[in-house]
């Protein structure tokens, strides 16, 4: 057993060092992670004094115990404790639950390079532009950069193996390098035009096109003067519908802060070399009794623990902790200015971010509360805890099964927790082993994989599992749960009304409760068809993607002469089955195995 915690011993023995300290309760769960470039001062603080707000008292009534980490300096522990924090998810921290990367642009590092949407580690090969706000702002740059600049953005596997230009070729949105139509020299002083233009440099990439029309005209090369003459016209319509007005090649972030209704929103634009890209609306939790600018300090210390920030950072409010960018400069290794009072276009910038938090707080609350409102109709229905904190917490897991006569059965499982859908825990589980058809032992299955962990940790399973069907599929349930010794209290059947009439189901157990018809107008009701619609949605969508694969698989094996081998062979060289499709009887011939004679065949086969 451990040794009971002794606090006077373990504020006396803390030292006047940088660190991170961690509250924990009597069951070891962190409740909340600090850091502090005093230890001493500020653990001590949660202990001497009062006043602090409804929160952080709360939190403090259920601390039973307090440890620490010393860091070498406070910048380190800035990085532990975001770290800390995203991967413990504390109770009483400030949490972003967006804990997607944002997305960039790449341009690749290839002898004629690709421009692609991507995620991740920006440590490897090729040129990285952003971050981005979100994905629609990547994909309309590139949008941009395929119009003027033609650059290409098919894959490398299709590059290496096309015969003639593709239809981007023929609308004018590629140059076709990879049929010879466009040198390696002149595709590649088109990539440093293009990387010119997200540096910002629009004004140096404008004359030099206007230089290399009046060249080609004077040397009477019209059709190239008139190829450089559009791209140039490409260009100023593109500049000229940017929402937001350039300043040269400005990298800066705007962060603003709206409150309303008890609910929090952080809006977080980005420019980047001058252009405006958008904002992204984010809305953190546990911040009941926080003030706008202790939500800033929480967005700034985790956003740029993971990601890069720009030499600017323009707020709506001032951060408590003024040495929190000094910080941040030391992790980032550059001067980061912060501004609360910009002036010219930055001051329109901060003031367009400010009203795009507040509208998407006006929004989100009017969203929020009509999911709350679903949430509690239900938990009224099935006769659940109502307190705020059990309807956030409610966990419901739906199932249906999904196949066409048999073929390609996949069972799905779609998540609902914190009044949404949350796309990010679905599972979808591969059916085999049974008879085609037989959705009960389908469900069987499903639910004998899901739920097998949870008979030894009861923390795995949700409030409810809702099952898509009648008395014979809750009646599987029922068995599965029995035989695991799970609650049988927690399966909801919905049963469906007469003639399949949307409006009348009926939720169904094997509890022993009765029947409850919830009613065409039922809240409650319009809340279990949205998460019975979604687990038929995901189920049915992975169905056909195994069916569709399990039918191109078997379109290249009834070919006579194609085994398992010589499919593989023809799959990896082309880049996936349409890649074998669009294969020429020349290029068939190209991987090994294949005769001229059976290249033919595999052509003539899949038209």
């Amino acid at each position: 057993m451990p040794e009971p915690f002794d606090l006077k011993t373990f504020l006396a023995d803390l030292p006047h060092l940088p660190g991170v300290y961690r509250h924990l309760d009597a069951d070891g769960e962190v409740l909340y992670v600090g850091k502090a470039r005093d230890l001493k001062r500020r653990v001590s603080s949660y202990f001497r004094k009062t006043g602090h707000g409804p929160r952080i008292e709360h939190m403090l009534a259920r601390v039973a115990r307090t440890e620490i980490t010393i860091t070498r300096s406070e910048a380190e522990a800035l990085i532990l404790e975001n770290n800390l924090i995203k991967r413990l998810k504390p109770k009483y921290n400030i949490l972003f639950r967006d804990d997607k990367s944002y997305p960039y642009l790449m341009i690749t590092d290839h002898e004629f390079p690709r421009i692609v949407y991507y995620r991740g580690s920006t440590r490897g090969k090729g040129h990285f532009f952003g971050p981005y706000p979100n994905s629609w702002a990547v994909r309309e740059t590139i949008q941009i950069l395929q119009k003027v600049f033609r650059l290409r953005t098919c894959e490398d596997s299709v590059f290496a193996h096309r015969t003639r230009p593709c239809l981007l070729y023929q609308i004018g949105r590629c140059s076709a390098p990879c049929v010879g139509l466009i040198s390696k020299e002149a595709y590649q002083a088109d990539v440093e035009r293009a990387i010119n233009f997200l540096e910002g440099r629009t004004t140096e990439v404008m004359q030099d096109i206007e230089s290399r029309m009046m060249a080609a005209a004077a040397r009477e090369e019209f059709e190239q003067a008139a190829a450089l003459r559009d791209q140039m016209r490409a260009l100023a319509k593109v500049l000229q519908q940017q929402t937001m007005e350039q300043v040269g090649d400005d990298s800066v972030d705007i962060i603003a802060v709206a409150t309303a209704g008890g609910r929090v929103c952080v809006n977080l634009a980005m420019v980047r070399a001058g252009r405006h890209l958008g904002d992204k609306p984010l809305f953190p939790t546990q911040t009941q009794d926080e003030s706008a600018e202790e939500v800033l300090a929480a967005f700034v210390a985790q956003h740029y623990a993971d990601n890069p920030a720009p030499p600017v950072l323009v707020c709506s409010h001032a951060l408590p902790e003024p040495e929190l960018v000094e910080l941040l400069a030391q992790q980032q290794g550059h001067g980061i200015r912060l501004l609360t009072r910009p002036q010219g276009t930055r001051r329109t910038w901060l003031e367009q971010a400010e009203r795009n938090a507040q509208l998407a707080l006006t929004q989100r609350l009017t969203q929020t509360s009509a999911r709350e409102a679903r949430t509690l109709a239900l938990a009224e229905e099935l006769d659940l805890d109502t307190d705020d904190d059990s309807l956030e917490a409610l966990h419901i897991e739906c199932f249906d099964i999904s196949h066409t006569a048999g073929e390609a059965t996949q069972a799905s499982c779609v998540v609902y927790e914190h009044h949404a859908m949350q796309p990010s825990l679905y599972r979808r589980f591969n059916i085999a082993g049974i008879t085609p058809g037989d959705d009960y032992a389908a469900m069987r299955q499903a639910l004998n994989r899901r739920y097998a962990k949870a008979a030894d940790d009861l923390a795995l399973m949700p409030s409810i599992v809702l099952i898509d069907g009648g008395k014979g599929q809750v009646e599987i349930a029922r068995q599965v749960f029995v035989e695991l010794g799970l609650d049988i209290g927690t399966i909801v059947g919905v049963k469906k009304g007469d003639h399949r009439k949307v409006g009348l189901e009926t939720l169904v157990f094997v509890d022993g409760r009765p029947p409850v018809a919830l009613g065409v107008e039922s809240a409650a009701l319009m809340l279990v068809a949205q998460i019975r619609d979604e687990a038929h949605r995901f189920a049915i969508t992975g169905m056909r993607a195994k069916r569709a694969k399990a039918r191109n698989v078997s379109r290249l094996e009834e070919i006579e002469g194609i085994g398992k081998q010589r499919r593989q062979r023809l799959l990896a060289r082309f880049g996936g089955f349409s890649g074998v499709v669009d294969a020429s009887i020349d290029e068939l011939q190209t991987v090994e195995g294949i005769s001229e004679e059976l290249a033919d065949r595999i052509y003539h086969a899949l038209r």
